[in-house]
């Protein structure tokens, strides 16, 4: 089984804001394997769907993002999933809008949903998939990741939004290899973002 996660937070509040990137990228990608979130358990809503012969379910945790893991653990657990089948999809700060970039390992990067699950399964090795949102220097880092993309950037952004759900559905079909092999070091159209950013790993 493979095991896709989307990382964001609960509630109206949140929807569409840049730190919900994962969630968006989730529900992007159930809808291109025809599906929807309607089972709860895991401290998550969840679905599984059978996609190129392989058991995978897309998992969008409701622990709130600093708790991120105590929902993908227990999933882990349940399901016997190893490490190296889970994909975490996350906002990433220090990635430009447009930019998506896929690893196998490594720190969390700052990201603390992605830390979260680092700790709780006690392991680097976990495939991540990173969808850029920029930052503003003027902004404060939680004002900024909780608001929403400035309209100038938003077809950009929702451009590597389903960049990364194709992305996905590669590291299904095609295993981390193949969808490094896509991704990396490739810009995800044509425009550069209003804000200057910087792209560091």
């Amino acid at each position: 089984m493979k095991l896709i996660v989307g990382l964001g937070n609960p509630g109206k509040k949140y929807e569409q804001t840049r730190h919900n990137t994962g969630f968006l990228v989730i529900e992007k990608l159930a809808e291109k394997l025809n599906t929807q979130f309607l089972q709860s358990k895991f401290h998550s809503q969840y679905a599984v769907v059978v996609y190129n012969n392989e058991q995978v379910m897309l998992l969008k945790p409701q622990t709130y993002m600093n708790l991120s893991g105590e929902a993908v653990s227990a999933a882990v657990r349940f399901f016997k999933i190893k490490h190296e089948d889970i994909l975490v999809i996350s906002d990433d700060l220090d990635l430009p809008v447009g930019k998506i970039r896929i690893r196998a390992s490594g720190s969390a990067g700052g990201q603390k949903g992605l830390k979260s699950i680092i700790d709780h399964l006690n392991d680097m090795n976990i495939p991540r998939l990173r969808v850029g949102i920029g930052k503003n220097p003027l902004i404060d880092t939680v004002h900024y990741v909780l608001g929403k993309v400035e309209p100038e950037n938003r077809d950009l952004y929702n451009s590597s939004i389903n960049e990364a759900a194709e992305t996905a559905l590669l590291f299904i079909k095609g295993g981390l290899k193949e969808a490094i092999d896509r991704n990396n070091g490739k810009s995800n159209g044509s425009h550069t973002p209003t804000n200057k950013q910087s792209d560091s790993d």
